[in-house]
């Protein structure tokens, strides 16, 4: 049996479909209230508890030998910001120690390529380089760092875990909209006038399920594997998308100070007013100052992964979101 957490999400979901296509028994624990009504459920033992549930988890671990644990708040905002640190960070935990007690012969943890960026520009190669929280960006990075300092802790004492560090999804299948879509979306409807360039690194959401397999098949310990493909700007990535919908690109861009601005603006109105997910974060404008270019060479050549052009990706999920009545 292969457990896989957040199992409904963007990627959970193409790694369930993945597993099931290899013919493999697949359990899926997803939170309470999450939309599982895409998933093949009479062909999955579905779960429905919360990754900060440690009794629960436990359970839901039983007689998995391999474990996939993605289950993570993927925002930049959240309302109550302790929230961060009890799922990314505490939950992790409590889903290792679930794993590794229940007896799981492999386990995989999938970080985030947030936390590889540094105010230094001269890094180690990105598969060992380690970090310090103080380069951490807002409270979702320092969750996912703590997190990922935990796994590490557990690797250094023999734990069979595997680590890897998608980029940016993209594609077909984000049906809880992640920031990325959400972005990808704005442009796609008219609705982003203005945009602050920055660099990134995408990748299809289908070759991130892909490299999770084979990483969980035949990585080794004690290194991360980054699940990346192409570097962009944001401006590369939007005429991209404008070639598939035939929209225009925003006539401005905005200065990083403005955006730092709005963003703020943006971040205190939805704490106190609306309660839902702003524009603009404080934590994704400081994120742009940096560099999100990476070489995922080393890794991909080790695991064998031969991710798609991201036109592809552009095309696919224009045609979902089409197909959603999204635009």
């Amino acid at each position: 049996m292969i457990l896989v957490t957040g199992g409904a999400g963007f990627l959970g979901s193409h790694l369930v479909k993945k597993l099931l296509e290899a013919g493999q028994s697949v359990r899926v624990l997803e939170r309470p209230g999450a939309g599982v009504d895409h998933l093949p459920q009479n062909q999955i033992d579905l779960i429905s508890t919360d990754i900060r549930d440690e009794h629960a988890v436990r359970k839901a671990a039983r007689n998995c030998e391999y474990v996939y644990h993605l289950a993570a708040d993927p925002n930049l905002w959240r309302r109550d910001r302790r929230e961060f640190d009890s799922i990314n960070h505490l939950g992790t935990l409590h889903v290792m120690r679930a794993a590794l007690d229940s007896g799981a012969k492999r386990v995989l943890y999938t970080s985030t390529e947030s936390i590889l960026t540094s105010p230094n520009p001269k890094q180690d190669a990105v598969e060992t380089l380690r970090l310090k929280a103080s380069d951490m960006l807002g409270p979702y990075c320092l969750s996912k760092f703590h997190a990922e300092e935990v796994v590490f802790k557990m690797v250094a004492e023999g734990a069979p875990i595997v680590v890897v560090s998608p980029t940016l999804p993209v594609g077909p299948g984000d049906r809880l909209q992640t920031p990325p879509t959400r972005l990808s979306l704005a442009f796609c409807r008219g609705e982003l006038p203005a945009f602050l360039d920055c660099q990134f690194n995408l990748i299809d959401a289908r070759d991130v399920a892909i490299g999770m397999i084979a990483a969980m098949e035949k990585g080794r310990t004690g290194i991360r594997y980054l699940l990346g493909a192409e570097n962009l700007l944001l401006s590369d990535w939007l005429r991209i998308l404008s070639k598939e919908t035939g929209q225009p690109l925003p006539r401005w861009r905005i200065p990083y100070s403005l955006a730092l601005l709005v963003a703020g603006i943006s971040e205190t109105w939805a704490d106190y007013v609306t309660g839902k997910s702003p524009l603009a974060t404080i934590t994704g404008v400081r994120l742009s100052r940096r560099s999100m270019f990476f070489d995922p060479s080393f890794s991909l050549n080790e695991l064998g992964l031969q991710p798609r052009p991201i036109d592809t990706a552009a095309h696919d999920a224009i045609t979902w979101y089409r197909s959603q009545g999204w635009i």
